[in-house]
């Protein structure tokens, strides 16, 4: 039995009362006495130390289960129930937060999602994907997902499943990423019945079973080294990849547009792997030494092995509908810093060394820093749209006094006692703009009313239709 929610939204569990009838409606449980007492050692669990991946607490009569920014599934401790949180944005919550942004701090703007806006599903893999295939936001990928292997999986519908699609498209475009610098050529070892010669060692006990019991006296067996491509590490991403193919088209309905993008995709990396082997035993992967040249091969292992602990090394589990998944939570906060980030380069190419992601600063990180003379600017990426509005103007004050550190001014050229230009970016579905061209940018900002130099720009994100 699951609880599903989206994001930054509240489920209510309550106690059932004698005159009630059980009531399992969308927001709200009740439960008898015996049920009730399971929650009591239930407790929130944290992301990371910006986020959380839900929130449980108790008030008065009743517990109250509350989504965060992340997307995922997890056991709500011992009590058999599950809490599956979708990637859902209301599209009145833009609305809102642009009129808590010209608020004073004091202001009477309410942190409340509006039930008469109309819930839309993300399409997070296009953001993903987007990334990915950005060069220097593929390079920032990292940390987006937690998978919890050591604990009782969860069973789901296929069509649930978001973890599967997510690790797919990070494994085929880190595959395409190695398959465009070409396969990585190492030393292999390999078994061969040679005929009027030796090479590297005999076997002698299958050269035996092999040649002296059947009368084959000019044969050898023998066991030498090869310099090639067909090497343990590329066995196994030919292995991963025959199960990454019988996924994506088993379920083309649930890739839905996504389904042709990484199918050009495969297109572009199979032909490479066409004289790779796929056999490969467990062992021989412990065996690995990455090579921190190859960074790509290190990141592909990685995710490969998730991919194959997910179909549990059976590859007719691809075709499911019914499977089971460890609990694990994506941070879409930091995927949509990331899809801005990607964005604002791929629209910007003779830009791109003038926008830096995560530039560093005594120990903290701006989200975006762009250099580019007449452009100047820090750029606060928000996912987060719900907040005590307290906590939104110390955030606002937190960007601008970054963009007053020396070392700021000083990456910018700014020499005068000219203040730097902040900018707040949040998802807008209905209004946002969807061209991140630096002219664009500075043309569609709006000042934030209480604030000198500070703007804000909503921008559209993609949706499953």
């Amino acid at each position: 039995m699951g609880i599903r929610l989206s994001e930054h939204r509240s489920y209510f569990i309550r106690l059932l009362q004698d005159e009630e009838l059980l009531d399992d409606s969308t927001q709200v449980l009740c439960l008898n006495a015996s049920e009730f007492e399971r929650y009591q050692n239930v407790v929130s669990k944290s992301f990371n130390k910006s986020s959380y991946r839900f929130l449980f607490g108790r008030k008065d009569s009743f517990y109250e289960i509350k989504a965060d920014y992340c997307i995922g599934i997890d056991w709500l401790g011992n009590t058999g129930r599950n809490l599956y949180v979708e990637p859902k944005l209301n599209t009145t919550s833009a609305e809102a937060f642009n009129q808590q942004l010209d608020q004073e701090e004091d202001g009477s703007v309410r942190d409340s999602i509006s039930e008469s806006g109309v819930f839309c599903e993300l399409d997070y893999l296009k953001m993903l994907l987007k990334v990915t295939s950005v060069r220097e936001s593929n390079v920032e990928v990292k940390d987006l997902v937690q998978i919890d292997w050591d604990v009782e999986q969860i069973p789901i519908d296929q069509k649930d499943d978001r973890l599967t699609p997510f690790l797919i498209v990070r494994f085929l475009q880190t595959l395409k990423s190695i398959v465009r610098k070409g396969l990585k050529k190492n030393y292999y070892k390999v078994q061969e019945n040679l005929n009027n010669r030796i090479k590297g060692k005999i076997l002698v006990g299958q050269h035996i079973k092999q040649n002296i019991y059947k009368n084959r006296f000019t044969a050898t067996y023998c066991k030498y080294q090869v310099f090639g491509e067909d090497h343990i590490e590329n066995r196994f991403l030919k292995k991963v990849l025959r199960f990454v193919i019988s996924y994506v088209e088993n379920h083309k309905v649930l890739l839905s547009s996504n389904y042709k993008v990484l199918q050009e995709t495969i297109r572009y990396c199979r032909p490479a792997f066409e004289l790779i082997s796929d056999d490969v035993s467990e062992n021989e992967l412990n065996q690995i030494k990455h090579n921190p040249f190859y960074k790509d091969y290190k990141e592909a292992i990685h995710i490969g092995n998730h991919i194959l602990k997910r179909f549990a090394f059976n590859i007719t589990k691809t075709s499911s509908e019914k499977v089971a998944t460890p609990p694990f939570w994506i941070d879409m906060p930091r995927l949509f810093e990331m899809y801005v980030f990607s964005k604002m380069i791929e629209d910007n190419p003779d830009s791109k060394r003038d926008i830096l992601y995560q530039f560093s600063t005594y120990g903290n990180a701006l989200d975006i820093l762009v250099s580019k003379d007449g452009y100047q600017m820090v750029i606060d990426a928000k996912y987060k749209l719900h907040y005590q509005n307290s906590h939104l103007h110390q955030d606002i004050r937190q960007v601008a006094g970054y963009a007053r550190l020396n070392k700021v001014r000083d990456k910018l050229n700014v020499t005068d006692d000219s203040n730097v230009d902040c900018l707040i970016i949040y998802p807008d579905i209905k209004n946002g703009t969807d061209d991140f061209t630096l002219v664009n940018i500075i043309d569609k900002r709006e000042p934030i009313k209480v604030y000198h130099k500070v703007y804000k720009l909503g921008v559209k994100l993609p949706l499953i239709s």
